[in-house]
């Protein structure tokens, strides 16, 4: 009896160390979203004269646009900064080169006073123009430095008015200079022309265009818009790669940003040290029409030309983002004080822009380099090819020692009794 309670204690005790070796956490890996900087929005409003259109549930778009700012006010999370920028708020006239300057900051961004924003919100009128254009440049200055989320939600209901400043090309713009800000759109009306002008200012710097026709869609995507500028972000790191391998910037761990010409190639340089292995994969966007069959080819090589491992991947238009990666790992060397290898990274697309398309800036590039421990060390080693399985398997192995061990006792038993009787 004290036998088989010792040996009950000790499977117990056995079956709590392997539950608790399953739970243990694994650390965040590279670029996983982390808390941090205070997360920031900027709501710019369309207040020009066709706002007064009255065909949203009976009222105006202008009266549905107050009514959804005023429950986005009442909802904005504690730890969001918000602000409010107009178009087309204050110049009545039509003087096309005053009516495009037309763009003013109604709150400032930063900590909600609810009532305070509420009241400027309600002293406004439909008036003037559709400066999309200049209010989206005006409206990438209004927000405080830091590393939080940057996002500004544009609605509209319709097309800029001050041409040849074209809003998509602005959006393009501000995505190039790598600040991680994220433009979403939101059109009152549907319209084949607004739908595709919005739906290019989004795609430029990863937001997104949704059409609302009622004023209780407009104040839940707006508020889903708000809420997603809180949750964690990584905010990608602006890089510019080089032609040549030799001039290429040295990258680390971590989540990078570019710009790609249409069928251009560009190097960057990673250092990676014996029994260490390189993860790496690269996306690349295409934020304007583009003619189909593409593809992107991600390559490591050797300083010398060599290559050493390649990834690529091909499209025929069905998708506007293509992606690409590989892995090398380092063997471990047996010198203590061996010194990195740096390996050249080369990105190469095969995009060609439509007809009348701008070619500049770049197509969008995002670039994920991870430099972890080789399979020796890493804490997803491969444990006799089961990965982290080995856990599990330890565990019903256990559990059927033991299990064979009470069915025996329980027959021996059972026979024991049958004899007796």
């Amino acid at each position: 009896m004290i036998t088989r309670k010792r040996l009950a204690a000790g499977v117990g005790a056995l079956l709590a160390a392997l539950t608790a070796g399953i739970a243990f956490p694994v650390a965040a890996a590279a670029g996983e979203p982390v808390g941090g900087s205070t997360p920031q929005v900027d709501l710019v409003l369309d207040v020009s004269g066709s706002m007064r259109t009255a065909d949203i549930d009976g009222g105006t778009r202008m009266a549905a646009a107050k009514r959804a700012f005023n429950e986005v006010l009442d909802a904005t999370p504690e730890e969001v900064q918000l602000g409010i920028r107009t178009l087309g708020a204050d110049y009545p006239g039509n003087d096309r080169k005053t009516g495009c300057k037309d763009t003013a900051q109604l709150y400032p961004v930063s900590t909600l006073d609810r009532t305070e924003a509420k009241t400027a919100v309600a002293t406004l009128s439909p008036t003037g123009w559709t400066p999309i254009g200049p209010a989206l440049l005006k409206a990438a200055g209004d927000f405080a430095a830091g590393d939080g989320s940057k996002r500004i939600v544009l609605i509209t209901d319709g097309e800029d008015t001050c041409a040849p400043l074209d809003p998509c090309e602005v959006a393009r713009e501000i995505s190039a200079k790598g600040v991680g800000l994220t433009i979403d759109t939101l059109g009152l009306v549907p319209s084949t022309k607004l739908s595709k002008q919005l739906s290019c200012i989004a795609e430029a710097t990863g937001g997104t265009y949704t059409s609302v026709e009622h004023t209780d869609e407009l104040t839940d995507k707006v508020n889903q818009l708000v809420d997603r500028a809180a949750d964690p972000v990584v905010t990608p790191v602006a890089t510019e790669g080089t032609d040549t391998c030799s001039t290429a910037p040295t990258l680390k761990s971590g989540l990078y940003t570019d710009r790609e010409e249409f069928t251009q190639q560009r190097w960057y340089r990673v250092d990676v040290k014996p029994g260490q292995e390189l993860r790496t994969s690269v996306s690349v966007a295409a934020d304007r029409a583009v003619n189909p069959s593409y593809g992107v080819l991600l390559r490591a090589v050797t300083v010398h030309g060599r290559e050493i491992v390649r990834g690529e991947a091909a499209g025929n238009g069905r998708t506007d983002v293509i992606s690409s990666g590989l892995r090398y790992p380092k063997p471990e060397s047996d010198e203590d004080d061996a010194p990195a290898e740096t390996v050249c990274l080369q990105v190469t697309n095969s995009f060609s822009a439509g007809t009348g398309v701008k070619t500049t800036p770049g197509l969008p590039l995002e670039l994920t380099v991870d430099v972890v421990d080789g399979p020796s060390k890493a804490s997803d080693v491969a444990s006799f090819g089961l990965g982290r399985g080995w856990w599990l398997l330890g565990v019903l192995i256990l559990a059927g020692f033991v299990a064979g061990l009470l069915w025996g006792w329980v027959s021996r038993w059972r026979v024991a009794v049958w004899r007796t009787n």
